[in-house]
C-alpha cells in the first residue's frame, strides 16, 4: 500500500494558519490534531475550538489525538467541532474502552488508540475489530524535537500482522520525530501495510 501524510499542526505558525492550510489541502490524506490536557501529559495544546474553525477552511479529513486523562470528557465536543477521527491512549480509558469506541463509531466517525512505546502491541487484541487506525508513538507523548526511537518499527510491523491475521482493517501509523532522516527506516514497512508519517506544518 501506499504511504499517506498527515501533517501535524500543533507546531504551524497560527498568524499563518489559513495560508498553511490551503497550501497542504491538495497533499495532506489527514490532518492531525494534538488535544493535551497538561495532565496526561506536561503540555496544553489545540481544543475542539481549533477543529471547529479548521472545519471551515478544509475538506481534508481531521484526525484528533487525545492526550487526555479524561476522553469521555472531550470526544463530544471534538464530534460536535466536526472531526473525522478520534484517538486516544487505552490508558487512559481502560475501564470504558468500549464504550468509547462505540461512542465515536455511532456518531458516524472513525475511531482509533495510540499506543506509547512502552505498551505492547496484544493490548488491542479484545477490540481491533473495532478500530479504524492505531497509532504508534515512535516518541514518548507530549512534546516535539524528541528523539526518535528505532524500536518502534517492529510494532508496525507485529501491528501489520495483527491486522492480517484477524483480517482485521485498521490503518497503521507512526507518530513522532517523522522527518526525511527517519523516513528511510520506515520505507520497509510500505511493503506490510499502510501508515501515515507527521509533518510538521511550516
Amino acid at each position: 500500500m501506499r504511504a499517506k501524510f498527515s501533517p501535524l499542526l500543533t507546531c504551524m505558525d497560527l498568524t499563518r494558519f489559513r495560508e498553511q492550510i490551503e497550501a497542504m489541502n491538495k497533499s495532506a490524506a489527514f490532518y492531525h490534531v494534538d488535544i493535551m490536557d497538561g495532565s496526561y501529559v506536561k503540555n496544553i495544546t489545540l481544543s475542539p475550538f481549533f477543529i471547529e474553525n479548521l472545519r471551515k477552511i478544509t475538506d481534508v479529513p481531521i484526525d484528533v489525538h487525545l492526550m487526555v486523562n479524561h476522553p469521555e470528557d472531550i470526544i463530544p465536543l471534538c464530534l460536535d467541532a466536526g472531526a473525522d477521527i478520534i484517538s486516544f491512549h487505552p490508558e487512559t480509558a481502560s475501564n470504558k474502552i468500549f464504550r468509547l469506541l462505540d461512542q465515536i463509531k455511532d456518531a458516524g466517525r472513525r475511531c482509533g488508540v495510540v499506543l506509547n512505546p512502552a505498551t505492547p502491541t496484544d493490548a488491542i487484541r479484545e477490540y481491533a475489530y473495532l478500530l479504524d487506525k492505531v497509532t504508534v508513538m515512535s516518541v514518548d507523548p507530549g512534546f516535539a524535537g524528541q528523539h526518535f526511537i528505532p524500536e518502534t518499527l517492529d510494532k508496525i510491523g507485529r501491528l501489520i500482522e495483527i491486522r492480517e491475521q484477524g483480517g482485521y482493517r485498521y490503518l497503521t501509523e507512526i507518530d513522532g520525530s517523522c522527518n526525511a532522516r527517519t523516513l528511510q527506516a520506515n520505507r520497509r514497512l510500505r511493503r506490510g501495510g499502510l501508515y501515515c508519517r507527521h509533518l510538521q506544518a511550516v
